[in-house]
């Protein structure tokens, strides 16, 4: 059709092996994100997404995700629980040049990684509520679409930019 923009292959990380406490909120936020496109992860909302993987070795999980995350064109990672492997996918998603966003929900006991938090290449979105998360991810999806229509100007990239509610 024309006039739409074409949908986004989107690359949703969330802990796994990590604690999968989550795994609901995964799934809304998942769900979501389908409004904007194809979530190539999407499995990783799953509740039973460990037992269904354990029929696949570790290097073929290793080489699915990382085809995923070359195909993808945008990365979002829930990043409240603290993971080894949604470290490493936002580290490479980095090297291949994606916008990344990171949604991190306040009020937890663990605090943020200073190499997320830090990180210029990275747009962190703070959020109390689902629904936050959610205007979250719509503003990074819409300004990631926006920034693709501007011409290329030099610079570091994209400004960094939070979200968080009016009482936070």
């Amino acid at each position: 059709m024309a006039g739409l923009p074409e949908p986004f292959k989107i690359y949703f990380a969330g802990s796994i092996r990590g604690g999968r406490t989550d795994a609901d909120l995964y799934g809304r936020l998942i769900r979501h994100l389908q409004g904007y496109g194809t979530v190539l992860t999407e499995h990783v909302g799953d509740p039973g997404l460990l037992a269904a993987e354990q029929t696949m070795s570790e290097a073929a999980i290793f080489d699915r995700d990382m085809e995923w995350l070359a195909a993808a064109d945008l990365v979002v990672a829930e990043v409240s629980t603290p993971s080894l492997g949604v470290g490493f996918e936002i580290a490479m998603a980095q090297g291949l040049g994606k916008e990344i966003c990171c949604l991190y929900r306040l009020g937890g006991s663990k605090r943020l990684s200073a190499m997320i938090a830090g990180n210029r290449k990275v747009q962190v979105y703070s959020y109390a509520t689902v629904d936050e998360a959610e205007r979250a991810m719509s503003a990074f999806v819409q300004q990631t679409r926006a920034d693709r229509t501007l011409p290329a100007v030099s610079g570091e990239g994209r400004a960094r930019r939070a979200f968080s509610s009016p009482s936070g």
